[in-house]
This record gives C-alpha cells, structure tokens and sequence, in this order.
C-alpha cells in the first residue's frame, strides 16, 4: 500500500473513532441519572426495551440515532430526538420499532422527534412493515408547541397516518409503558391491538391535576387513568401486563402469530462476501474531499464477490451504471466517479478530460437510461454519492447539460423501484437531487463519516461569501488588508464547514444515519428486505422529455 492509503486509512478511521464516542453519548440519552431513576421505577429504558424485544443476535438498523444533535441547547438538549427507532426481527418478522426515551424530558415530543416518528411512519407505510409503539411520553414539550402542534407535519399528523396504516393492513401495536397524555393518548387506541403495564402505564386525556382544575374533581392518576381502569372498566386497553417485561413478551407472541406478507418478488439467490477487502475502504476514501479516487474500487468492496455487469463502460464515464448483488439481492448500481477519466473522441468530437465527481452530458443521458431499464426488470437501485454537481460553461450550456440533467432527476422522481442513496463524500447542489438526495424520496439515505452536504463545498461557499461582503463593506468605504480578507475568509468558512458535517444533515433527519462504510451492506439488504413486502403497483413513466 502506498503512504496515501496509510494517511487516507488513519484520518478515515479517526473518523469511525469520533462516530462511535458521538453514538455512545446520544444512546446514554438523558444521562446516567435519570437512567437510574427509570430503573428505580422498574422500568427498562427505550433502548434496553428494543433490545430485549428484537431478536437476540438478530441484525438491526437504528433510524435517525443523530436526531436533534446540537440544536435545542437552550432547551437542555433532546439527544437522539427524544425518541428510538430501529429496523429489526420480532420472532423472524422484521418490523419497525418506535420508543419514547423517557430519559430525555420526559418523552416530550420536540418538534425534531414529530419529525423523526413521521419518518418511522414513513417508512412503515412505504414498505408495509408492521410498527411498534412503545409509549412513555409526556406529551408535547410546551415551549416549543407552535413548531409541533398544529402545521401538517406535525403532532397531528402522526394520528393522520395511524388511521392510514389501518386502513391500509399494516399492523400496529402499542405498548403504554409509562405516561400517555393528551393528545398522544390517540396514538395506542388507533393501533390495532394496545398493552398496559400495571402501575407504571397511564393513558388518559387530561391528569388528575387538570381535572381537579378543569371540574373539580379530585382522583387519583392511577383511577383515573391506570391498568386496572383501561382494562376492566373503560375496555381501551386490550392486555394488562405485571411489568416491562411482560408487555414485551406479550407483543412477541402476538408478532409470532401474524401471516406472510405478499411480496415484491425482488431478485434474491445466495449471499456472498466481496472478495476485495471491505476494509480497504478507509484507504482509498481521500482524507481531502477535493482529491480524486477510482469508485470502481468501492464498489468492488459492496458488491458480493466483488464482481458486476457494467452498463455503457464507455460512455459517459463520470457515472458508472452497473448491475450486481448485494447479499444476494440483485440491485442497479448509479455511482458518481472520482477519478479524471479522459474521453476516446472521434472525428466530429476531440478528446477531452473530465472532471471526476461532474455529472456530464453524456454521464446524465447514460444514468436515465440505466434507471429506466432497472425500473423495467424491478431491480432496486442503489446510488453511490460524491458528487460536486453537473458541469458549467458554455460548452455544456450550449449542449444542453439543464436539459439533459432535467431528464436524469425525471427519471429519479417517477422510479418505483426501491431506491437507496449512500452518501460517501459530496453532495453538492443539484448533484444531490440527480443522484436521490432526501427530497427524491430514496427508501433509506444514510452517509458516511467522510460526508458533506451542501448547495457547494465550504471552500466554495466562503469564496462566493467572501467576494459579496468585501465588495458591500468596499462600498461602505472600509479598506481590506490582507490579513483582514484572510480572517473573513476563514470566519465564512468556518461557519459554513459546520453545516456541510454529515453531523448537521443527521440531525435534521436530512439522512437516516451516518454509518461504518463496513455495515452499508447490511442496510441495503435489510432496506430491500423491507421493500419486498410492498409490491410495485405503479407504472413506470417519464411522462414528458425534452430530448
């Protein structure tokens, strides 16, 4: 290995090191305190519920862990939103969990964990999957209740899409595991079947407290709105459980007993390991977003066996289109290439270099007709992102990159194939909506630790800033020394860096995760896993082109 790799290997790894001190803060939740006093309680926490209902040593994905991350500190923080959600296996069914971490506020929704359970419903509406609710929540955290309560995508919504999945047969069960209050006391009761732990679970519209206030009446929260009363007396609860525990097992057995699924029929045979090693990853990643690198090597280590069918090899070669497997599933591969790659010519058209990264002409009539035909023969498509944006110039305006780049996100936003975008490096401008960025509706989007995403790199940003407020203070009759642009610069990029880190993306649910580049197969087998459960009703159709 050259010392590039060392050097690419060491920075990719320290990396790895900050993502998973960064997971190991947000799963304490609350903190170790108030961890203690759940305990005390003898209730579990949202995370050791999850896991103890899961299948042991069953695989999982965890759903939007970075959620809220640095962005209500004045509000003492809401690590991981406030909220868990992982894809998992209950009893070999693989289903959706959502649990309300009652370490953080709580369980009060935030506006960011109205967010995040959307996503959860999202997702289990997409792909059919039975969802799990296991509820311990105050309810609305109330000084930030107009940016939760009543706009469309908020609180209200979450109810919306319960009746949705009802009508629609997705199973849905609630586990009442602590406080389910006012509004959110709907949540379990539009669920098809709703458990109780005794003496810990409570539903009701208004405690005692406002009921003493609102009408006068004095009652216990445990008579007015405990096990016992919603079991045997108001019939709003189906199943009374001692304990945690006993709420857990009870939801196992009623997963166990649930029918097959009518599949998608996605192409599956038998799963095997690249052949190069994953591992090398970390080396050929550039510690520089700007340097260039050979994506064909990545793909050699995603793919099983390291082997794939290319599409146009030598066409269009700042995209690769490819056909593979991954973990057995058969998946179109759409992957921006890093690497300088100069063009054959012929008489009419010079050779020429192009810049690795740059979605071209040709690279965007290449990947539409490469999605369609995926979308043809139901291949779900995964989208390798490190992508700088389409080409500029005159060269490319004259030949039509808005009207080729147009066709390249048509056929993005009418695929109905399953879609699943990985964000490696950048994703930069439109490059992001071309290769299925968040608002293209990919099934799951996640990014590794060396991400950036962003309208331009935070070098380019703060060039751009930097020229606008020079020439507006230039006018005020202020002077610009050197150091002082220097110091400018340096300010405007080191703002704008912090919004590029796949951290910030993260936090705002831009993507679902930030992962080890060793576990991108397992959620891409588990996403299509997941898609097989919902058969493809809708036709493929571009509608109109401009050709």
């Amino acid at each position: 290995m050259d010392i590039n790799f060392n050097k690419n290997e060491d920075h990719n790894k320290l990396l790895l090191s900050e993502l998973n001190k960064r997971l190991a803060k947000v799963k304490m939740g609350g903190g170790k305190a108030r961890i203690e006093k759940l305990h005390s309680k003898g209730k579990l926490t949202a995370r050791e519920r999850i896991n103890y209902l899961l299948d042991s040593k069953s695989k999982s994905i965890e759903i939007g862990a970075f959620a809220g991350e640095d962005m209500y500190s004045e509000h003492g923080g809401c690590p991981s939103g406030g909220v868990v959600v992982k894809i998992g296996y209950v009893k070999g069914k693989q289903c959706i969990v959502v649990a309300n971490d009652a370490t953080v506020k709580a369980g009060a929704w935030f506006p960011i964990t109205g967010k995040k359970n959307l996503r959860a419903q999202e997702i289990a509406i997409e792909n059919k999957l039975p969802i799990i609710y296991l509820v311990d929540s105050a309810g609305v955290y109330l000084p930030l209740q107009d940016e939760i309560f009543p706009d469309k995508e908020h609180f209200g919504r979450i109810f919306r899409n319960n009746a949705i999945m009802s009508s629609m047969g997705i199973t849905q069960i609630a586990a009442v595991m602590g406080s389910c209050v006012a509004g959110g006391a709907y949540l379990p009761i539009m669920s098809d079947e709703a458990l109780i732990v005794d003496k810990t679970g409570s539903i009701f519209l208004a405690g005692s407290y406002l009921v003493k206030a609102a009408i006068g009446e004095s009652i216990d929260n445990e008579t007015l709105g405990g096990a016992t009363t919603h079991c045997e007396v108001s019939g709003v609860t189906d199943y009374k459980a001692k304990d945690d525990k006993d709420a857990l097992d009870t939801i196992k057995n009623i997963i166990d007993k649930i029918g097959d699924y009518d599949k998608a029929g996605f192409n599956r045979s038998h799963s095997k390991k690249p052949k190069d090693n994953p591992q090398d990853i970390y080396g050929i990643i550039p510690k520089s977003r700007a340097d260039q690198y050979d994506m064909y090597e990545i793909i050699k280590r995603l793919v099983d066996d390291s082997e794939f069918d290319e599409y146009k090899a030598g066409y269009g070669q700042t995209i690769i289109t490819c056909y593979a497997r991954i973990d057995g599933w058969a998946v179109g591969v759409v992957a921006n290439q890093r690497k300088l790659v100069k063009t054959k010519g012929s008489k009419t058209k010079p050779k020429e270099m192009q810049f690795g990264g740059v979605i071209y002409n040709d690279s965007a009539d290449k990947a539409t007709r490469f999605i369609a035909n995926c979308n043809q023969k139901k291949i779900p498509i995964v989208f390798l992102q490190d992508v700088t944006g389409f080409m500029v110039g005159s060269k490319s305006e004259h030949s039509g990159i808005i009207k080729d780049g147009a066709k390249m996100v048509n056929a993005v936003s009418n695929s109905v194939v399953p879609k699943f975008t990985v964000v490696i490096g950048n994703s930069y401008g439109a490059g992001n909506y071309a290769m299925c960025g968040k608002a293209y509706d990919p099934n799951l989007i996640f990014a590794w630790p060396s991400a950036e995403l962003a309208v331009m790199s935070g070098n380019s940003a703060a060039k751009v800033l930097l020229q606008i407020e020079k020439a507006s203070l230039e006018k005020q009759g202020e002077k610009f020394t050197k150091e002082k642009e220097d110091a400018l610069y340096n300010k405007i990029k080191a703002r704008y860096d912090n919004q590029v880190s796949p951290y910030y993306a993260a936090a705002r649910i831009w993507t679902d995760a930030i992962i080890d580049p060793l576990d991108t197969r397992t959620w891409i087998s588990m996403g299509i896993e997941a898609a097989d459960h919902s058969p493809i009703k809708k036709p493929f159709n571009l509608g109109i082109l401009q050709v």
